[in-house]
C-alpha cells in the first residue's frame, strides 16, 4: 500500500530486510524545551564538556540529553496509539517485561528479553546537546511537600519535605538527528508520526518535562550523516558570529532553525555520502503530505495495520523462526551431553 506520493518509491523498501541493505532516512529534529523537564542521572542533570564551535574552539559545558531519554518517550506514543486501535498484540506486549515481539515498537526500536531473544533496532538516536551553555540553560527551584491546608506546617510541627532540585530552563534547544535504517514506507511513517506525536520528554512526565519536535527536514543517503554535536557546534558558530547568543537571554527561536537549516545545508555539502536532502521549501510538500496522514484517523490506522503487518512478517519469517531454532539446537545438544553423561 503506498502512502507518500512525494516521494520516490527507491527511498524505501517493499519488506522490512533481514540484513542491512545500505537505506538510511535521517529526521533532522530541533527539540525545544516548553517547560522546566528533567534529563538527569543519579539526581544530577546530564552534562557534558566540549568545544563550543567548530570555529569557536573555546571549551564550555553543554547540557545532554541521552538517547534513551529520545526513544523511550517516543516509542512509548507509537505503543499508545497501536493499543488505542487494537492493532497487533497490543495485549500480550508489555514495555521492558514481556515484549510480543511481532509489533513496530518491538521490531523498529528493538528489543531483548534476556534467554527469549532480542531484536537490534533500526532506530538510531544519539545523545543531544543543548545548544546554549549549562549555566545559562538550567535553574535551581526549591521543592516542598505542604500539608492539607496548603502550609509547611500543622499543630506546630514545620515538615522537612523540602528539597531543591535542578531544572532545565524553557526554550533551550537540542538539535538531534533520528536515523531510521532500511525503512519501508509505513515503517518510515511510523517513527515519523511517533516524533510529531511526543510531547513529554525526562523525569516527572506527568508534572513537567514539555517538549516540542521541530522537524527541520528529511535527508535520505546511503550511509549515516553527522553527529548532532558537529550540527550543534556549527549551529553555534553561525549564531555567535550573527550575534543571535545573548546569555542570558534565551534564543530566538526562528534564529535557530535558520541557524539549523544552514548548519546542516553546508555540513552535508561536506559528506562523501549519497545523499537526498528535504531541507527548506522542498521539505513543505512532503510535512504537509505527512500531516495529512496522521492527522486522519483512517489513514493513520491504514498506516499502523501495514507497519504491524510488515513486522509481522519480518517476526515470522526471521525473529520467531531463528528462536525456535536455536531452541532445537539447545534441545539436540542437552541431549547429546546426557548421553554422554550416561
Amino acid at each position: 500500500m503506498k502512502f507518500i506520493k512525494t516521494l520516490d518509491s527507491k527511498f524505501f523498501h517493499e519488506v522490512i530486510p533481514a540484513k542491512q541493505m545500505g537505506k538510511y532516512a535521517h529526521f533532522i529534529t530541533i527539540r525545544v524545551t516548553e517547560s522546566y523537564p528533567l534529563f538527569q542521572t543519579d539526581g544530577e542533570l546530564n552534562k557534558a564538556r566540549v568545544r563550543a564551535g567548530i570555529e569557536h574552539k573555546e571549551p564550555i559545558s553543554r547540557l545532554a540529553m541521552f538517547k534513551r531519554k529520545q526513544s523511550t518517550p517516543e516509542r512509548l506514543t507509537g505503543r499508545e496509539l497501536l493499543r488505542n486501535y487494537k492493532i497487533g498484540d497490543w495485549e500480550k506486549c508489555d514495555y521492558n517485561v514481556d515484549f510480543s515481539k511481532t509489533t513496530p515498537d518491538c521490531i523498529l526500536y528493538g528489543f531483548a528479553i534476556g534467554d527469549s531473544g532480542s531484536e537490534k533496532s533500526k532506530v538510531v538516536v544519539d545523545t543531544a546537546y543543548s545548544i546554549t551553555p549549562f549555566d545559562d540553560s538550567h535553574f535551581n527551584f526549591t521543592l516542598n511537600a505542604p500539608f492539607e491546608n496548603g502550609t509547611m506546617s500543622r499543630q506546630g510541627e514545620v515538615t522537612s519535605r523540602i528539597n531543591s532540585q535542578d531544572h532545565i530552563l524553557p526554550q533551550v534547544f537540542f538539535p538531534s538527528i533520528v536515523t531510521l535504517k532500511d525503512p519501508t514506507e509505513a515503517g518510515f511513517l511510523y517513527v515519523f508520526n511517533n516524533i510529531l506525536r511526543t510531547r513529554h520528554y525526562g523525569a516527572q512526565t506527568t508534572r513537567t518535562g514539555r517538549v516540542r519536535n521541530e522537524l527541520v527536514g528529511v535527508i535520505f543517503a546511503d550511509g549515516e550523516i553527522i553527529s548532532n554535536l558537529l550540527w550543534t557546534q556549527k549551529i553555534y558558530d553561525l549564531m555567535q558570529d550573527k550575534k543571535q547568543i545573548n546569555s542570558p537571554d534565551p534564543l530566538n527561536e526562528d534564529d535557530v532553525l535558520a541557524a539549523a537549516k544552514e548548519a546542516i545545508t553546508t555540513l552535508m555539502s561536506q559528506e562523501y555520502i549519497s545523499h537526498t536532502d528535504f531541507i527548506g521549501a522542498s521539505f513543505i510538500p512532503l510535512f504537509s503530505e505527512v500531516k495529512s496522514i496522521t492527522s486522519d484517523e483512517t489513514r493513520l490506522q491504514e498506516m499502523l495495520s501495514q507497519a504491524n503487518t510488515e513486522s509481522s512478517t519480518y517476526a515470522q519469517t526471521w525473529v520467531l523462526k531463528s528462536g525456535k531454532k536455536e531452541a532445537k539446537k539447545d534441545t539436540k545438544s542437552n541431549k547429546k551431553t546426557a548421553a554422554v553423561t550416561e
